[in-house]
């Protein structure tokens, strides 16, 4: 069976390559070069937006294998940002780019599947079936246990797609919930990547990996290291690098021996490389989209260094 990840795994070979760039764009972050060029009222600011995001994407299609939108940066500018969010995501695709939507969704079941309609599967409207977003994964949110999850796994299957689910996130407060030890020994985080493993076996493909991956975050390497030993099927998709402090040799903690395993993101130090310390002199802010192919092959050539240590 070829899924999903098989897909996603081949493009990182292709260009030797476990790096995905975030788009979380916020109107601050903008240079002034398209600033100035638009309004900013809502329409005008998810124009200057749409010219940010298409320039960066064609500065890296050809050596980043995939794009993460994140949702919320595109609802909080409601119907302009929703259509900014569509056109970026079918735009990366235009690009022969993976795209993985960071949307965190995960509600009861039928909430779960109206969530996978609209971003793994098609809409049903009578006899009429509309594709709205057709992104290839998802980022889902395991709280209420399978009830919400089963969904978004038969869509994978059905219109061969994958989900990457929250088992250890990079932001410092997750130990509060995490954390903390079950019964059985176990922190919570352990036990969510044993239901991940268990939910995902149905959905493994040739690479020997599920359509249904893990987020594990880089600034937690110890955390890394156990959850990679306990969920040998399940490829992570690892935030935390760069502006969040995750290191390359901590993140290789979460790869394989054959250095596959993981493919990790950064957002705004790919993002905002023309505002960096180490571009900002070379190319600021009307070179923009150069600073970030410049970081995005420094931070590849530093993980994969980092790998084969």
């Amino acid at each position: 069976m070829n899924n999903a990840m098989d897909k996603l795994i081949q493009k990182i070979k292709e260009m030797n390559n476990p790096t995905v760039i975030g788009l979380d764009p916020r109107y601050d972050m903008l240079p002034d070069c398209i600033k100035k060029s638009f309004g900013t009222n809502i329409k005008d600011v998810c124009e200057a937006i749409w010219e940010y995001n298409k320039a960066l994407i064609d500065s890296v299609c050809d050596i980043i294998p995939a794009v993460k939108p994140q949702s919320a940066f595109y609802e909080m500018f409601g119907v302009e940002g929703i259509e900014l969010l569509r056109k970026t995501c079918n735009y990366a695709k235009s690009k022969d780019m993976i795209v993985i939507l960071d949307a965190k969704r995960g509600d009861i079941g039928s909430t779960s599947q109206a969530y996978s309609s609209a971003y793994l599967g098609e809409t049903k409207v009578q006899d009429v079936s509309y594709g709205l977003f057709d992104v290839d994964f998802i980022t889902v949110n395991p709280y209420l246990g399978i009830d919400g999850i089963k969904p978004f796994l038969d869509d994978c299957k059905k219109y061969n797609k994958g989900i990457f689910i929250l088992v250890k996130t990079s932001n410092p407060s997750s130990s509060e919930l995490q954390d903390l030890k079950l019964e059985s020994g176990k922190t919570v985080y352990e036990k969510v990547g044993e239901l991940v493993s268990t939910w995902g076996e149905e959905l493994v493909g040739e690479s020997g990996y599920s359509a249904c991956g893990a987020v594990v975050g880089a600034t937690h390497p110890k955390q890394l290291k156990e959850l990679r030993e306990l969920m040998p099927k399940t490829f992570f998709l690892i935030p935390g690098y760069g502006a969040q402090g995750g290191k390359a040799g901590d993140i290789a903690l979460g790869f394989d021996k054959n250095g596959i395993g993981g493919i990790v993101n950064a957002s705004r130090s790919l993002m905002c490389a023309y505002k960096s310390e180490l571009w900002e002199d070379k190319y600021g802010d009307e070179k923009f989209a150069e600073a970030t192919r410049a970081e995005a092959i420094r931070m590849r050539d530093e993980l994969n260094s980092g790998l084969k240590k």
